[in-house]
């Protein structure tokens, strides 16, 4: 008996793994980076790292996005998945530099925090003062330089 000869499969790319191949962690990712470039912006992805304290330990964080505003810059982090502990340094960042600006753009901000939770990703961002947008950034974050 002989076997057919079986067809190659073809490779997807999807975007996690093009964004990758970019620099980029994520399709997300790779996604603001050229609505960035487009608005006319540089691209400044993963330069600058802040230190924080998570209690009992030195951390750092590194934002996705940098970019200007009227009076120096503000972060822009993209979130697909935002898990208990992505939310926590968060917080704790915000506790110890609240002159700190980092803003989130979610893939979906009506994504609950977990399976059966009540709460969205843009209302835990409410309730703790962050500000976020869903699937890009606002045009508005992008002229603030120009204010």
């Amino acid at each position: 008996m002989r076997k057919k000869k079986q067809k190659p499969k073809k490779q997807r790319i999807d975007s996690r793994s093009r964004g990758i191949r970019y620099g980029y962690r994520s399709g997300l990712e790779e996604k603001i980076a050229k609505q960035i470039a487009n608005a006319g912006h540089e691209v400044v992805y993963e330069t600058d790292k802040i230190s924080y304290v998570v209690p009992q330990r030195n951390a750092k964080y590194c934002p996705d996005f940098k970019l200007p505003k009227k009076d120096g810059f503000f972060f822009v982090e993209t979130k697909g998945i935002w898990n208990v502990g992505d939310r926590q340094k968060h917080l704790f960042i915000k506790e110890q530099f609240p002159e700190i600006d980092i803003r989130f753009v979610f893939s979906n901000s009506k994504s609950k925090l977990y399976k059966g939770s009540k709460t969205t990703y843009a209302q835990y961002c409410e309730k703790h003062g962050f500000r976020y947008a869903n699937r890009s950034i606002p045009p508005n974050w992008l002229k603030e330089h120009d204010s």
